[in-house]
């Protein structure tokens, strides 16, 4: 497998996850320990120094998997903001974990639904919270 990117995270989003991690069962996501290592290996900064580059939760992104070419533009939001709509991807989701933290430009393997490894790359940050001055949201 490919090296993976660095990845940059908002002491903010780093904060609520792991607060949101520590409550929950192991098996109650199937990409509970993969999300909690990206937390590990991330550089974590204050929000207000996260480039306007950087996926971060509350962030709209354009994004595709590599293996079917499929592009998205979706919103990532915490697992109690994911409310079936069509526009939002939680952090808990296979994909949701991949993006977070990488730049834009970025590519990473990450085990899909089922197991069967996806790429996802990021293509481009249509929002950020920080970029916008809400660095409390």
């Amino acid at each position: 497998m490919a090296r993976k990117p660095s990845i940059l995270l908002s002491s903010l989003d780093v904060d609520r996850i792991e607060s949101l991690l520590a409550v929950i069962p192991a098996n109650a996501f199937p990409g509970k320990a993969e999300l909690q290592a990206e937390l590990d290996r991330a550089d974590v900064v204050p929000p207000e120094e996260i480039p306007p580059n950087v996926v971060t939760m509350n962030s709209t992104v354009q994004f595709s998997i590599v293996e079917t070419g499929k592009e998205f533009c979706l919103t990532l939001v915490y697992p109690r903001d994911a409310d079936g709509s069509a526009d939002k991807l939680s952090v808990f989701a296979p994909v949701g974990s991949a993006l977070l933290g990488l730049s834009v430009g970025d590519e990473l393997a990450w085990p899909g639904p089922g197991g069967k490894t996806m790429t996802v790359r990021v293509k481009a940050l249509l929002f950020q919270p920080e970029s916008a001055g809400e660095l409390h949201r």
